[in-house]
């Protein structure tokens, strides 16, 4: 027989078929009870929402890691590409070495990678990650100090590293008196180890709660502390910084004035004219070759910048600048970052006057210190002169005509000079390197691709000018006595004057790092129990430890405590002349 539709059974709700359920269960899984898009309104966040999801995202600590690593991976093109704020030459020497790629290097703050706006907003989210990730949990830790170390649990059997011992107590013996006193004993032994102990009593039980290791905690906030310290440290102290280049030849003398320095970076807050005063002289500079037919003949085997320094007040001072070796002087520090040669070139006009005497450091271009140099002579003359010319310590021709040096020492000292006449480019106030000519508005007058052969001189050579303009002279500086062409051309030294104010903050905040990061590491976190409950006429000993980490080390520590306690113990029943006896 059929059955109508109203006769039908309801349908059971799978609250009927899993006793787990309850009966009004309703599974979003079946069809007809499967909710519509229309019927779901998800919560709104609004900007205000958005503002704090951003801000746990930045504060976490994984978003710190991230940024950590992606400042040291943004400094690496720092080491790669030459800085304008430490070697400026380097970065006009790789501009004429690559003049396609230079401008998109250095649109994107390749040479200025320290101060650029992506590197510098790194920093600053690094700067402010660190700092929401310190001080929250500061505030925790703080509470977490002054809050009493946790009840003992109920049942310590169930902690994995966890101990019992009997005492049997003899006839005359308290139980609870024992007991108590077996807890007393239990924490002093804890407070001799480190741990902040807490009593908790009731029930016919004695127990001690102890905690330690929060020095790991503390350790850590001290790490990222001393990381938000270091990057004050740079940030603020750089603005109290400056780096300055100057090339000192032999004999000549370098004060510490902004009129002084071939190139000067001063940080944000630094006065130029209020530099620290104090003068510098190179009186020599010593090197080492490793000679012709030796396993690296012509290598370098020291570098030695003699130099006289006085400060304001003070005595004259001799000291010595290496490589990896800076001179300090005052609150500065002297770099030594490379070095050469500088002829000492004498011009005359046509009518016998010394018009130019100067050494000229020449840059060096290869390891043989074949060097290139410049030599501008605005005034005395009917026209303004510019010299480009090459200096060979060691000439020798190759077979395509062109001249090299083959040994970096003076063997066979050589300086050739390409002439030109015309526009110096300085008299419109344009500031010029010294280290290049601007030839667009001037004329050669000798060298390649005119009538007229380059100029080559020796040591105490002269040559004639073109167009009857005078005399050059490359100057013989060799003392008396000396062998050779040995001391005939003087040297410079490329020095580099860093003064750091940050440098001493930055040292004390990595100690504080180094610091915290091993108490991070090596500290544990543990808590531990021990609990006396009297059973008839036993006394029970509970040891149990727990720990808050990695902690390989805490089966052996709960196992000393019970050893320790039970010696203790058994003294203590010793002295007193009980006769109960651990089992």
């Amino acid at each position: 027989m059929s059955r109508s539709r109203s006769d039908a059974p309801a349908p059971r709700s799978r609250g009927a078929e899993d006793p787990l359920r309850p009966d009004d269960y309703a599974d979003a899984g079946d069809a007809g009870d499967r909710p519509t898009a229309a019927g779901v309104t998800q919560p709104a966040l609004g900007p205000l929402g958005w503002l704090r999801w951003a801000w746990r995202q930045l504060t976490s600590m994984r978003t710190a890691l991230v940024l950590l690593l992606l400042l040291a991976i943004a400094a690496v093109p720092g080491s790669i590409f030459p800085q304008r704020s430490a070697d400026p030459n380097g970065v006009t020497q790789w501009s004429t070495e690559n003049p396609d790629l230079f401008p998109v290097l250095d649109r994107i703050g390749m040479f200025d990678v320290y101060t650029s706006p992506w590197f510098s907003a790194i920093y600053i989210l690094l700067f402010v990650s660190l700092i929401g990730c310190v001080i929250p949990r500061t505030k925790h830790h703080w509470k977490a100090l002054r809050a009493r170390p946790p009840r003992t649990p109920v049942r310590l059997g169930r902690l994995d590293d966890h101990q019992e011992a009997f005492v049997e107590l003899a006839p005359e013996q308290d139980g609870p008196a024992l007991a108590e006193q077996a807890v007393v004993l239990a924490e002093r032994e804890l407070k001799r180890s480190g741990y902040r102990v807490e009593r908790y009593d009731g029930r016919g039980a004695f127990s001690v709660s102890a905690e330690r290791g929060y020095l790991r905690e503390t350790g850590n906030l001290l790490f990222h502390a001393s990381l938000v310290g270091v990057l004050l440290a740079v940030g603020l102290g750089g603005g109290f910084t400056y780096t300055g280049q100057r090339v000192v030849v032999e004999g000549t003398t370098f004060v510490n004035a902004l009129t002084d320095y071939s190139s000067f970076n001063p940080g944000r807050f630094v006065d130029p004219d209020n530099l620290e005063p104090y003068s510098m002289t190179l009186d020599r500079f010593d090197v080492t070759y490793m000679p012709p037919g030796s396993s690296a003949p012509g290598q370098a085997g020291d570098f030695a910048a003699h130099v006289t320094t006085q400060t304001v007040g003070g005595t004259p001072q001799q000291d010595v600048v290496r490589v990896n070796h800076p001179m300090g002087i005052g609150a500065d520090r002297v770099y030594l970052l490379g070095n050469g040669y500088a002829p000492t070139v004498t011009i005359e006009n046509a009518d016998g006057e010394v018009i130019f005497h100067d050494s000229v450091p020449f840059l060096p271009q290869d390891t043989n210190l074949t060097s290139i140099g410049v030599i501008k002579v605005p005034d005395g003359l009917p026209e303004q002169v510019g010299l480009v010319g090459f200096f060979y310590p060691t000439q020798q021709e190759l077979d395509t005509g062109a001249s090299t040096s083959v040994y970096p020492d003076l063997v066979y000292p050589v300086l050739t000079l390409n002439v030109f006449a015309g526009d110096l480019g300085i008299d419109d106030g344009t500031p010029r390197s010294v280290y290049t000519l601007d030839t667009s508005d001037m004329t050669q007058l000798a060298g390649n691709g005119t009538d007229v052969e380059a100029i080559e001189l020796m040591p105490g050579e002269s040559a004639e000018l073109p167009n009857g303009y005078g005399t050059i002279t490359f100057d013989n500086e060799a003392p008396a006595g000396a062998s050779g062409y040995e001391g005939s051309v003087k040297r410079f030294a490329s020095l580099s004057i860093h003064h750091d104010a940050a440098g001493p903050w930055v040292l004390v905040f990595a100690i504080l790092a180094l610091v915290g990061l091993m108490l991070a590491l090596f500290v544990p976190r543990r808590r531990m129990w021990v609990k006396a409950t009297v059973d008839g006429r036993t006394l029970r000993l509970e040891y149990a430890g727990l720990a808050r980490g990695e902690d390989p080390a805490l089966a052996g520590a709960v196992e000393q405590l019970a050893r320790r306690h039970a010696d203790a113990l058994e003294t203590e029943l010793r002295t007193a002349g009980a006769g109960a006896r651990t089992v």
